[in-house]
């Protein structure tokens, strides 16, 4: 979602992440089903384990290497974790484009350190939310009225 910011010199948009779109849903179906084109991998096994893990995963209650560890990794593989979590970095840019904003003038929410990492290395100020409190803190820190 991208919000217009008024008020503020610098910032003219705020991004928040909503799965699958600014951030890669990259364990739907079909990615799951690239995935285990990509790597040998067997769908039905992926998808049980899937299943069975991903809402433990989504609560927070488990990391991201942990959840791949559970998915894909319960056996040797000829690959690691950082070569299957590669995340979809053109949605950025493509968001960038859309807004018609530098990166430099728009703030990136969300609660998936991995994400905000990346949207930084593209020049986007990010925050890491963990709660409202300290987001609100962030923004403000930013020089937004909220």
């Amino acid at each position: 979602m991208v919000s217009d910011v008024t008020g503020h010199p610098e910032i003219r948009a705020i991004f928040l992440d909503i799965g699958g779109v600014l951030g890669t849903n990259g364990w739907d179906r079909p990615r799951r089903c690239r995935a285990a084109e990509n790597f040998g991998l067997d769908i039905e096994d992926l998808d049980e384990r899937h299943h069975l893990t991903f809402d433990t995963y989504e609560e927070g209650k488990l990391t991201l290497d942990e959840y791949l560890h559970r998915v894909v990794f319960s056996e040797k593989r000829n690959f690691s974790c950082t070569d299957i979590r590669k995340p979809d970095v053109d949605i950025y840019r493509i968001a960038l484009d859309a807004a018609q904003v530098s990166p430099e003038k728009i703030v990136y929410i969300d609660e998936r350190k991995m994400f905000v990492e990346i949207a930084a290395t593209l020049g986007i100020k990010s925050i890491h939310h963990t709660n409202l409190i300290s987001t609100q803190t962030h923004l403000k820190d930013l020089g937004l009225r909220l």
